[in-house]
């Protein structure tokens, strides 16, 4: 049976549903212990599912990041990787979107993921070792008209995840982002699919799998990087 010094705790965000729930169950079958936080009690569903904890709140509220990470060092006494997920900021006309929807995208995007941070950095500097892991997308590297507000501060999110990896790298805590095309926690219309060289949208357990391989001992000397997983979409840099 697996001891509390030898049980690998992972936090996931975003987890009831899509890619948040897809990596929980990915990390699960590796033998990790989940702790998920989600806004509805459906990640209560998931949680059971997975043996984990689950939290009803969002990533937004400082209150509910506390009440994960406390919850998983509560009942494991570690944090041994992060994997910091949201949703979807609001679409719009790029001149016409309120100032409120950019607040709420700057807190769902990147306060959310400062804050995480500032929470578990320090433990993971006393267990001298760690991995964070976030969920952007490729409109980091490419910028998308229609998507204004995620493609601004996800790119900002690529530069906070040079800046914290840089931060962590002497404590032995890796920091990397992975930068998702389309995957099937959506549908994509064929005009989408047509301009992916693979021809296809990706799969969330594909995306999950690259998620904890880079989370893993075996992407050892890899952090402060922003990799795209979306089948050639993303043509240049």
């Amino acid at each position: 049976m697996t001891t509390r010094d030898e049980t690998k705790v992972v936090l996931v965000t975003a987890a009831s549903k899509g890619i948040g729930a897809g990596i929980a169950r990915e990390f699960a079958s590796r033998g990790y212990q989940v702790a998920l936080l989600a806004r509805t009690d459906t990640v209560e569903t998931v949680a059971k599912e997975l043996g984990g904890i689950a939290i009803t709140g969002s990533v937004t509220e400082l209150a509910s990041l506390e009440r994960l990470v406390s919850g998983a060092m509560q009942r494991w006494g570690r944090i041994d990787v992060v994997i910091n997920n949201t949703g979807h900021p609001a679409k719009g006309d790029l001149l016409q979107l309120s100032e409120e929807a950019w607040r709420d995208g700057y807190s769902l995007i990147l306060e959310s993921v400062m804050r995480m941070a500032r929470l578990v950095t320090p433990i993971m500097e006393r267990q001298r070792a760690g991995a964070f892991v976030t969920i952007s997308s490729y409109a980091a590297t490419r910028p998308d008209l229609p998507r204004p507000v995620s493609s601004v501060l996800r790119a900002a999110l690529g530069a906070w995840t040079k800046l914290h990896a840089e931060y962590c790298a002497p404590k032995g805590i890796r920091v990397n982002a992975v930068m998702p095309g389309f995957v099937d926690s959506y549908e994509a219309p064929p005009e989408v699919i047509a301009t992916i060289p693979m021809q296809r949208i990706g799969k969330v357990a594909e995306l999950a799998k690259v998620v904890a391989w880079l989370a893993s001992e075996d992407a050892s000397y890899i952090t402060g990087q922003n990799l795209l997983v979306d089948g050639g979409m993303v043509r240049s840099l």
